[in-house]
């Protein structure tokens, strides 16, 4: 060859040429996919039998070996073996013949490549209608392979519905994609689907660590699994990194730390020590950690997702004592982890998990990642003081909750909130939620009989007192009463109010008391509904307090400033305890 020749002095010849880890072991036939079981059952059975569909739909994330699918299903459709006299389609392609040289290169006329990310129309489409009406060249079978098939246009499905359905003999489809729901289900009814699913870390360190053999790399098990764990169940990813961890690494045996470098990881054990003083409410000491990992090269988005891992592994390990996951049991970080999650509620995991994956977010989407995360594990640290919901429902209900003003909330010992100024209460203005009429207390409403309720009052404190909260909401805020009397009850729904509101009331009333109650629906009339006529008293309450002297002198001299809350001073006298009286 003629030395001139542009480009070859320059570079390197093409047998000498590097190939990419991820090309050079891509495997040529169906022993060498790992991680797809049930599709190369499938394939082998129907290749056995003779039952060939004539359209596969590979479906899977990206790297778990879609088009190296398509290729070897099209090498196993057109294989004649090394001899050459092989008449009928192959499971185990011999890999040597000249169609499958050709198909591996990707140079047989019969076995066409498209991506539909570059040609999505009608027009691209209109060449393989017309070409699949001839018969193949020299294979036997003609094999188009459409990559990210999901990128076509709705024309171009249209167009291709026909042929795909009903083919010549000699033609086969293989469509790829990684959006399986931007199919449309014309196209997925006519073709065979094959779900390939992510491989597992295991599964990918055993590959990892084969082609690091051939290669003549030593490299550690724990930086093999950093790097299994970093592909996601991708293939092809964990290749792309174990290539770039050989370049990475200089002479000698590529490690765990330079592997976290490489990809930005965090060491797992300071990961724990970070959780750990999260959950321990030492917020300081969980900054400088993470001040140190972000120093050391950490993303502050791989330490959030190693949080989330943490919180979920706790959980697991919470709930199912012998789960593995994101630490290995037999290391001392899955003991310290396993102690670690015996001391801390699930409630408390479930809230650490729900307030990271926020985090997560708000870094991700931050102009300064470090900031957000620095804010979100100071959330997480001070959100663990709070008490859980399902405390704070019981307290409420059984009235142990402090007295919080609507739109506020009570100040934290230590926070340097100022408390707000009280105000005196007439005892002539009636308290917050008060109707004017006594109300029976929870003892006697337990007890009592039909006909000693007094007002809707009683029957919604019953209800709560009982459990029913939806039908007490319902009888506070949808009912307009307009009759009460001994046995019957009459009143007129909201519009809000559920269709079954007077049957669900007839039937509470009548497991209550042991009396049949007649409750009976009018279309109009009705006093206020309870919630309106709390709202009415607190207005009132608040109008009353704004008109003393001294209120209206405070409201005048800071304009803007509106009363939120009116307290009774009397029973707060009642219910203060006693000042121990000072020594002289």
């Amino acid at each position: 060859m003629d030395q001139d020749e542009p480009g070859l002095s320059l570079g390197a010849p093409a047998d000498k040429a590097y190939r990419v880890l991820a090309r050079k072991y891509r495997p040529a036939d169906f022993t060498g996919l790992i991680g797809q079981e049930a599709l190369v059952r499938t394939l082998s059975n129907a290749f056995a039998t003779g039952r060939i569909a004539h359209a596969f739909m590979l479906t899977g994330v990206r790297g778990v070996g879609k088009t190296t699918t398509a290729r070897i299903i099209a090498r196993a459709l057109n294989c004649i073996g090394p001899d050459g006299k092989r008449t009928a389609p192959t499971i185990h392609p011999c890999g040597i013949c000249e169609p499958c040289i050709a198909i591996a290169e990707s140079r047989h006329v019969d076995v066409q490549e498209m991506d539909a990310a570059s040609r999505t129309g009608i027009d691209d489409v209109r060449e393989i209608i017309e070409g699949v009406r001839y018969a193949p060249a020299s294979a036997r079978y003609k094999v188009y392979i459409i990559d990210e098939v999901h990128m076509l246009s709705k024309q171009a499905f249209n167009g291709l519905l026909k042929t795909l359905e009903e083919p010549p003999p000699h033609v086969k489809f293989v469509f790829a994609t990684t959006e399986i729901r931007k199919v449309p289900v014309t196209v997925l009814s006519r073709c065979q689907r094959f779900d390939l699913r992510r491989i597992e870390t295991a599964e990918l360190s055993a590959l990892l660590k084969e082609v690091a053999a051939k290669e003549n790399v030593a490299i550690e098990d724990v930086a093999l699994a950093l790097i299994a764990r970093a592909a996601e169940g991708s293939a092809r990813d964990a290749l792309s990194l174990l290539d770039q961890a050989m370049a990475h690494g200089e002479d000698g045996v590529i490690g765990a730390e330079m592997v976290r470098a490489m990809l930005g990881l965090a060491d797992r054990g300071r990961v724990l020590d970070l959780f750990e003083k999260l959950m321990g409410g030492a917020i300081e000491g969980a900054l400088l950690d993470l001040r140190e990992l972000y120093d050391r090269g950490a993303d502050p988005l791989m330490v959030m997702q190693d949080l989330l891992e943490t919180a979920h592994f706790l959980t697991r390990v919470k709930v199912a004592p012998a789960a593995q996951g994101f630490f290995d049991g037999a290391s001392s970080e899955g003991a310290r982890a396993a102690a670690l999650a015996g001391r801390l509620s699930v409630a408390a995991l479930t809230r650490a998990w729900q307030m990271l994956l926020k985090g997560l977010i708000e870094v991700r989407d931050a102009t300064r990642p470090i900031a957000a995360c620095e804010m979100a594990l100071i959330r997480l640290a001070y959100g663990l003081d709070l008490p859980p919901v399902d405390k704070l429902v019981r307290d409420v209900l059984d009235g142990k909750g402090p007295a919080v003003a609507e739109g506020s909330s009570p100040a934290k010992p230590g926070s340097g909130s100022q408390p707000r100024a009280a105000v005196k209460v007439p005892s002539n203005v009636p308290a917050h939620g008060q109707s004017g009429r006594p109300m029976m207390t929870a003892a006697a409403l337990a007890t009592a009989p039909a006909t000693q309720f007094r007002s809707l009052e009683d029957l919604a404190a019953l209800a709560g007192e009982k459990g029913a909260s939806i039908l007490k909401v319902h009888l506070e805020n949808d009912v307009h009463l307009v009759r009460l009397e001994p046995g019957l009850i009459e009143f007129r729904p909201s519009a809000r109010a559920p269709n079954t509101l007077a049957g669900d009331l007839k039937q509470k009333l009548k497991d209550w008391t042991g009396v049949a109650w007649q409750v009976s629906v009018a279309r109009e009339g009705g006093a206020s509904t309870i919630a309106d006529r709390r709202k009415q008293v607190k207005a009132a309450r608040l109008e009353s307090v704004a008109q003393q002297p001294l209120v209206r002198a405070v409201l005048d001299r800071f304009p803007g400033a509106e009363i939120v809350a009116v307290r009774d001073a009397a029973a707060d006298e009642m219910t203060a305890e006693p000042v121990p009286e000072r020594e002289e």
